[in-house]
């Protein structure tokens, strides 16, 4: 899993069979420090997160089992929305 921070949604009528109700967003990851880790990424919401909000992602296989369904294009969920992130400060 992975932190990310939702920057935008996608619009799409046009859908596989099976993602015909599922919501996609545009999410970054991020290090623990919120700053950008890599690319953006296309995630599916069925858990109803905002832009601007951090998230919690899971990608590849875990992210298809949340489907229940075989087949269905899904690289990557969104699987939590973070309420709070507290890391320790090295001295």
């Amino acid at each position: 899993m992975r932190l990310a921070r939702v920057e935008g949604s996608i619009w799409a009528i046009q859908k596989e069979k099976g993602m015909e109700n599922i919501k996609l967003l545009i999410v970054q990851p991020i290090n623990v420090e919120k700053q950008p880790e890599g690319n953006v990424i296309i995630a599916m919401d069925r858990i109803g997160a905002g832009i601007g909000e951090f998230v919690i992602i899971t990608q590849g296989t875990p992210a298809q089992k949340l489907m229940g369904e075989k087949g269905t294009p899904i690289d990557a969920a969104i699987v939590g929305i973070v309420d709070s992130l507290e890391v320790p400060i090295d001295q």
